[in-house]
């Protein structure tokens, strides 16, 4: 069966009129559409709930596969019952769900998550309301989704915590990581370990659209990655950059993904020892901005460094040559630990100056695997950037506050940042239990 994704109703909210939905007997129910949803009026020959149903045929539903059924509705009178079912369109009109709520005269907003039992390209939607007295059912933002922040961020099944935990069940610490990371979603890392791009992001996208949720994927293939330092590496020539990254969005396709672009890469910009690295880097992060904005259903984010590296206006500048035109926005705190008030603020000051520059609409979100007791130590100054002491996990992937988009894990919780800090001897990238339980423990 096609992979669908995104909101899968027709005229949802009936600003076309009754477009793509049907009514049961014209006896029975009447509909109007005076520009604010649908009113659906039952008569007193509709008996029964099913007497008196408005629907959407055509619904396609895929077996094991997470849903969000929304909508708002009131009705005339208090207290009345409306059955809400999706499922098959034809007999044996199997429910895929099936919900009663109770309508006030207040509009209310309800939200019904699901999992498909059922595989079907002809589903119907419908909403009951035959209640043997005339009433008025108000209903609009009808949505049935799939693959959307409403059915959740894709957790990792092989992410290291996950591998470290199946390699080792008898270890005291396996129980905290596992409830404390291994469930929680976030981001997998590409970068030149894997050897296959293409194959291996289809697959992720492919289970995160099986599961019926929403991946989270970082690139992490910059030519001359890290600019030398503990996460050295990356693409071996700018030519070998655009292939990497042509075959990185060819393996997300048409599917829906969140993609971090290249970490680091714009705040260590002045770092680079000419103005033709420069400008080549710049080049780059826009060269995969324009290729993954092909992406019809990816939202990238190019990474703006954090409140304490680079100047807002600086970073501006830098995000406005990088392509963010054609991205949804820009990351903040990527493998950092700065609170996620602070990271608001210069994400709000950030996109303060990329509005003078012209470019509206930029959103930031924030990466809050780390950053549970933010950046400062006991005395008040800012801890190093490489696996500092008395950092917590922060809060799980979820939708932002405070101007951010989104908070997501982006840095893997317990992944070392180098050979550094409380991490010595542990490379860049690998999985440290005793790295992970300081995080959980906030110690």
């Amino acid at each position: 069966m096609p992979a669908l994704y995104g909101d899968l109703i027709t005229n949802g909210t009936f600003t076309d009129g009754t477009t793509g939905w049907w009514s049961s007997d014209p006896a029975m129910v009447t509909l109007n559409t005076p520009g604010t949803g649908l009113e659906a009026t039952a008569t007193t020959d509709a008996v029964i709930l099913r007497d008196a149903a408005v629907g959407q045929d055509n619904i396609p539903l895929r077996p094991g596969c997470a849903y969000t059924l929304s909508f708002t509705a009131r009705a005339s009178q208090p207290g009345t019952t409306l059955r809400v079912v999706a499922g098959l369109g034809a007999d044996p009109w199997t429910p895929a769900v099936e919900r009663t709520v109770t309508l006030d005269t207040v509009h209310r907003h309800y939200v019904l998550p699901f999992t498909s039992t059922l595989a079907t390209e002809v589903g119907r939607i419908n909403f009951q309301f035959g209640q043997g007295t005339p009433v008025t059912v108000h209903l609009t933002e009808v949505r049935l989704t799939c693959s959307t922040i409403h059915e959740g961020f894709y957790t990792d099944p092989d992410s290291n915590a996950a591998k470290w935990v199946r390699d080792n069940p008898d270890d005291p610490r396996t129980a905290k990581i596992a409830q404390a990371l291994v469930r929680r979603p976030g981001a997998r890392w590409f970068g030149n370990w894997n050897t296959d791009i293409a194959t291996d992001v289809d697959a992720y996208v492919t289970a995160a659209a099986n599961a019926g949720q929403l991946p989270i994927l970082a690139a992490y293939n910059m030519h001359n990655r890290d600019n030398g330092g503990e996460s050295s590496g990356g693409a071996t020539t700018p030519a070998a950059y655009r292939a990497w990254i042509d075959a990185f969005a060819a393996g997300i396709g048409d599917r829906p993904a969140l993609v971090i672009v290249e970490p680091d890469s714009l705040a260590q910009l002045g770092n680079l020892p000419t103005n033709a690295a420069r400008t080549e880097r710049l080049d780059l992060v826009a060269y995969a901005a324009q290729t993954l904005a092909a992406c019809p259903m990816a939202r990238a984010y190019l990474d703006g460094g954090n409140a304490t590296w680079i100047r807002p206006q600086v970073m501006a500048e830098r995000l406005a040559a990088a392509g963010i035109r054609q991205s949804a926005g820009f990351a903040i705190g990527v493998a950092n630990f700065d609170a996620t008030d602070i990271s608001c603020t210069y994400g709000k000051q950030v996109t303060a100056e990329l509005e003078a520059r012209g470019i509206s609409g930029a959103r930031f979100v924030i990466d809050t695997a780390r950053n549970g007791n933010g950046a400062m130590d006991e005395n008040g100054q800012h801890v190093d950037y490489c696996n500092p002491a008395g950092r917590r996990l922060g809060v799980p992937s979820s939708l932002g506050v405070g101007g951010a988009e989104y908070l997501l894990w982006i840095k893997v919780p317990g992944d070392s940042d180098g050979s550094c800090g409380i991490g010595e001897g542990i490379n860049a990238g690998t999985f440290s239990p005793y790295l992970a339980e300081r995080l959980i423990d906030g110690r």
